[in-house]
């Protein structure tokens, strides 16, 4: 069971990593260093069972609220789809917003700024590069990612695999990567019950089916369910 979280946990991250003394080191350019992993499934979304697909990681030694600022770049798009990467990055950029954990600023890829610094921003990060992300983006960590698949038809579908990185020491604070595919039962549940949860909070609803079928309304979903699993931490 262990050794699955942590190939689960490194295959969300992109990391590799070594078990050494009870520590979790990873063979890269940066450092996360964590006491343990503490990898959560997204249960939380559907209590009649989980998805495969459904997981996240949450450093359960650091807190997210104290983080302050957050860039929230871009993510890279490996789908066919272009426009795709700002339609989420604003529904991303909402959601967490409403979180009200840390305060967000979007970085887009053209950002003059950011292409500056020549970064790949799903590689390994060196220390010069965390200083140098953390000065010109003027934040404390990055949330990073890509669009790792996406298809409007014959059902709508979508992978993300994104990560938060504190530009302080590197450590990994969060991670996800999830398919949310309209055709599986569990995402349908979760959409319905996403519909009531935005009648009761006063939102303006749409009808639930369209949920499943307009990318926009599609993405807020996915960007809610990606922005719920952000906690506090201990």
């Amino acid at each position: 069971m262990l050794q699955r979280t942590i190939s689960t946990a490194n295959r969300i991250t992109g990391s590799s990593t070594v078990l050494q003394s009870a520590t979790f080191r990873p063979v890269g350019l940066y450092s996360v260093a964590l006491l343990s992993i503490s990898f959560l499934a997204g249960c939380m979304f559907d209590e009649t069972g989980c998805t495969s697909q459904d997981h996240y990681y949450l450093n359960p030694y650091k807190n997210l609220s104290n983080i302050g600022s957050v860039a929230l770049l871009e993510p890279n798009n490996n789908s066919v789809y272009p426009q795709m990467s700002a339609e989420l990055t604003e529904s991303l950029f909402q959601a967490v917003q409403k979180r009200q954990l840390f305060a967000v600023r979007v970085v887009r890829q053209n950002d003059l700024a950011w292409r500056d610094l020549q970064i790949a921003p799903d590689s390994a990060y060196t220390l010069r590069q965390l200083h140098a992300m953390r000065q010109t983006l003027n934040c404390n960590a990055v949330l990073v990612g890509k669009i790792t698949s996406y298809q409007p038809y014959p059902h709508m579908s979508i992978g993300l695999r994104l990560r938060l990185v504190d530009l302080a020491d590197g450590q990994l604070l969060w991670a996800m990567e999830q398919i949310w595919d309209t055709a599986d039962k569990a995402t349908e549940k979760r959409i319905g019950r996403y519909f009531h949860d935005q009648i009761r909070s006063g939102h303006a609803p749409v009808p639930e089916q369209l949920v499943a079928v307009s990318p926009i309304h599609f993405m807020k979903f996915v960007a809610y369910e990606v922005a719920e699993t952000l906690r506090r931490g201990q």
